[in-house]
């Protein structure tokens, strides 16, 4: 059943009006907690309080996590201080962090005497770490065993740890300083032998992270190796938490994300599902830098335009094929760079592969250079046929200039495309942010010099 069905929030809001709590209560035991925090988004945050506050303790908390972080703050700032506490005492410990990274300092303040001890400690370890690290994902809900005990013992802790950890399918193996040793899963336990030791039957060759290490890379490693979760360590090779696949997810869409609108060069926090919510002010401020800028470079096509005017004037037939030749090299320009940010992205390739990379796509776009050549002479011939030519000058002529330009735009194009995002991994910048308007503006100044060079060697105007 839709929970976003309007006739469904009608319903809960019949129950907040009437005062109906138990029928809330039973409303929020009948859906998933992440439909009804699609409903409760729709709803003010007062009323949002109330539906959560009359949901059983754990399921309010649940409900609260899959809020958008903005509406969280909102919900958390007039929230009392007692109920507050008791909300982040039940959420998950990475998402409770992250909640209160985005609480006001005041808030924060107010808050923290309210918590016990352990839970104040795990808040501002987590919330300490940096953005965008492993660290700064990850949670310190997980389950622990010793080398020394047996199956049944192991299971048996597990069975008392279970409702308080997030994951026990994954259990690690630490020593008494809590290093990392090894790993069991729960199918490792159930299937040994009952007085079998767990270091005898722990995996060692442990697959982590360390807290550090860049969020992405962490996550392209659970995807790499179809993990459930990811062990994390500090310095001291210490166990200090996990990195889940849901985590994962969310920081390969985040990244997803920023990848896709820095090659349509936006800057801004590239925060995915927030378009409605972001300001147009700001949608404007991200978009406008880059555009402007390289609608100033593009400034330099026009002058290569207007110093080749003379030749425009005498054959205008070369101003009909010159959006094929600009178009077709900022398609071909464009594949190459996409292939290879997205192999930059997955480390298929570093900068050291420069070499090898354009050899590469050299051969492609020489294949590609004969073939879309060979197909604009055909459409020269096929469609200006009867057009006007000065004299001395065949149409076939005229076809191979502008069939050699296509192909060395083609070859050109795809080779720009290649070494600009390698280039900026080289120099540690972002290779997304080059790959594609900056790229279209290089390849339209390239290719017109292309164009018209070749029609002055070849045609002679």
């Amino acid at each position: 059943m839709n929970i976003k069905n309007p006739l469904h929030i009608i319903e809960l809001r019949e129950m907040l009006a009437h005062a109906d709590y138990q029928s809330v209560k039973n409303y929020c035991q009948s859906y998933h907690p992440a439909d009804i925090a699609d409903a409760l988004s729709s709803f003010p945050d007062s009323e949002a309080r109330v539906v959560l506050g009359h949901a059983p303790a754990p399921l309010g908390a649940e409900i609260f996590s899959h809020l958008d972080e903005d509406v969280q703050v909102n919900m958390a700032s007039g929230m009392p201080r007692k109920d507050l506490a008791a909300l982040l005492a039940d959420m998950p410990p990475d998402d409770r962090a992250d909640l209160f990274k985005k609480m006001s300092s005041e808030l924060q303040e107010n808050v923290l005497p309210a918590l016990a001890q352990a839970e104040r400690e795990d808040i501002r370890r987590l919330a300490s770490y940096e953005e965008g690290t492993t660290g700064a994902v990850m949670t310190s809900d997980y389950a622990v065993l010793s080398a020394d005990l047996t199956a049944s013992q192991a299971i048996d802790r597990l069975r008392e740890a279970a409702p308080d950890k997030e994951t026990i399918y994954y259990t690690y193996v630490v020593d008494e300083k809590r290093r990392l040793l090894g790993f069991v899963s729960l199918k490792d336990l159930i299937t040994a032998r009952r007085n079998a030791r767990v270091g005898d039957i722990m995996h060692k060759d442990v697959i982590f992270s360390r807290v550090e290490d860049d969020q992405e890379a962490s996550a392209r490693k659970i995807q790499k190796y179809d993990l459930l979760a990811l062990p994390v360590v500090n310095g001291g090779d210490a166990l200090v938490g996990i990195f889940t696949h849901d985590d994962a997810l969310d920081v390969i869409t985040q990244e997803t994300t920023e990848d896709m609108e820095k090659l349509a060069a936006i800057t801004g926090t590239h925060e995915a599902g927030v378009y409605l919510k972001t300001p147009s002010w700001i949608h404007f401020k991200n978009r406008a830098y880059w555009i402007v800028g390289l609608a100033a470079l593009g400034l330099i096509s026009g002058v290569i335009i207007h110093s080749f005017q003379a030749s425009l004037m005498h054959m205008l037939i070369l101003a009909l094929y010159m959006p094929m030749v600009a178009d077709t090299g900022g398609n071909t320009g464009s594949q190459s760079a996409t292939v290879v940010v997205r192999a930059l992205a997955l480390k298929e390739i570093s900068p050291k592969d420069t070499f090898r990379v354009l050899y590469k796509e050299l051969k492609i776009s020489v294949l590609l250079a004969l073939i879309l050549g060979g197909l604009s002479w055909l459409k020269v011939m096929f469609l200006s046929h009867g057009d006007n030519i000065p004299m001395g000058i065949s149409l076939a002529k005229v076809g191979v200039a502008i069939a050699a330009a296509l192909a060395l735009q083609v070859v050109t194009a795809t080779l720009v495309g290649a070494i600009l995002p390698l280039f900026a991994a080289k120099m540690k910048w972002d290779p997304a942010i080059v790959a594609s308007p900056a790229l279209t503006t290089v390849v339209d100044i390239t290719g017109l010099l292309i164009y018209f060079t070749s029609a002055k060697l070849i045609l002679g105007v």
